[in-house]
């Protein structure tokens, strides 16, 4: 993050009910202890960030901003007032679900809509100052949002669904939908995110399992000795899913999402967070100015959580 030059960055606490029966709040205490523990251990060159104001600072040259999210609402086991809890706590970004749950359907579920509890949950998370965060949701969800959001929100860490068909990334309605409501979408460094054909690839490997009853530690262990031998797509691809953005949206609505924590296959040439430099030449190398540059490096994504979270 350092060689980088990273500013602030989201961790993601990514619970699921189903992997940890009874023990999702405990299993998201720990992990939060993990959060504050690298934090302490940076001599206060890290700190969590609660306000608009810690993210300023951040980008006037203070402490790195460490932001606490929730990669799904799991953790409030279907209750949307248990949400001021984990606010409490330093929770300032929601992905309401990750697979279909109380609050919302999801990309690879049923298409469910946000239920009556997941439209409490995006109440409370604008009374509360957490930004809501469409990453994951269903279309029909993310519809709900669009109607019945009355501040800017986010897709995190999703790509254009007309280069890149995965249900995970979006359409070009949806693009201009979150764009017009004032939100930011985080282009995905996942390779199966960004190229049609590593997609199509992990496709063919899904299939190849989907009639055998695996474990979710099992398929991760698969994943990841299955990456290795799916060729990495070029680099370019990030160039051209954040362009396309632009041309649907406007370059107000683009941003890096990353997932470096989540993804086991990238494109060449970005092995990790140290490598994001090379997008902002990239990005000058394709034309855009230094203005929109850093608007995609930082500025969008700083402007959204600013007019978001509380100012102190």
């Amino acid at each position: 993050m350092q060689t980088a030059d990273v500013r602030a960055q989201v961790f993601a606490s990514f619970v699921l009910a189903e992997r940890y029966p009874g023990r999702v709040e405990e299993r998201t205490e720990s992990i939060f202890r993990g959060l504050e523990s690298m934090v302490d251990s940076t001599d206060g060159a890290m700190r969590l960030a609660r306000t608009a104001g810690d993210l300023e600072e951040a980008f006037a040259g203070g402490p790195v901003a460490a932001i606490f999210g929730l990669e799904g609402a799991d953790p409030l086991q279907g209750k949307a007032e248990h949400l001021k809890r984990f606010f409490d706590r330093g929770v300032r970004d929601m992905i309401f679900a990750w697979q279909d749950n109380p609050f919302s359907g999801t990309a690879f579920g049923k298409n469910t809509p946000l239920t009556a509890e997941g439209a409490r949950l995006l109440g409370l998370c604008e009374e509360l100052g957490v930004m809501v965060d469409v990453s994951h949701l269903s279309d029909a969800a993310f519809a709900d949002v669009c109607g019945q959001a009355t501040k800017p929100f986010i897709a995190s860490h999703s790509n254009c669904r007309t280069i890149c068909p995965s249900k995970r990334n979006l359409t070009d309605e949806m693009i201009r939908n979150l764009a017009d409501h004032g939100g930011v979408m985080g282009i995905n460094l996942s390779s199966g995110f960004l190229s049609p054909k590593t997609f199509a690839a992990w496709q063919d490997v899904k299939e190849r399992f989907a009639g055998q009853t695996l474990t979710w530690q099992e398929r991760e262990r698969l994943a990841r000795e299955i990456a290795p031998s799916v060729p990495r797509p070029p680099f370019g691809l990030i160039v051209a899913h954040i362009k396309h953005a632009i041309d649907v949206g406007g370059e107000n609505c683009i941003g890096l999402g990353g997932d470096l924590d989540g993804i086991i296959h990238t494109p060449e040439g970005m092995d990790g967070v140290q490598d994001y430099p090379q997008i902002s030449g990239a990005l000058s190398d394709a034309g855009l100015t230094h203005g929109q540059i850093d608007k995609i490096c930082y500025g969008n994504f700083l402007r959204v959580f600013r007019e978001v979270l509380p100012s102190a």
